[in-house]
């Protein structure tokens, strides 16, 4: 399931971080990273996702 979550972290790097762990304060932060640029948004949900398990 993890794959999946990371594929969709790349896509769209909030939809990913909020598969993981909801509307919690991780989630908040990674669209503010998203909306300042693409790729912090990016490297910010695969951190997340990687780093919940």
């Amino acid at each position: 399931m993890d794959v999946v979550r990371i594929i969709i972290a790349i896509l769209l790097p909030p939809l990913g971080v909020f598969l993981q762990v909801g509307l919690r304060g991780q989630f908040w932060i990674n669209i503010l990273l998203t909306l300042l640029g693409y790729i912090p948004g990016i490297v910010h949900a695969v951190w997340v996702i990687a780093k919940e398990d």
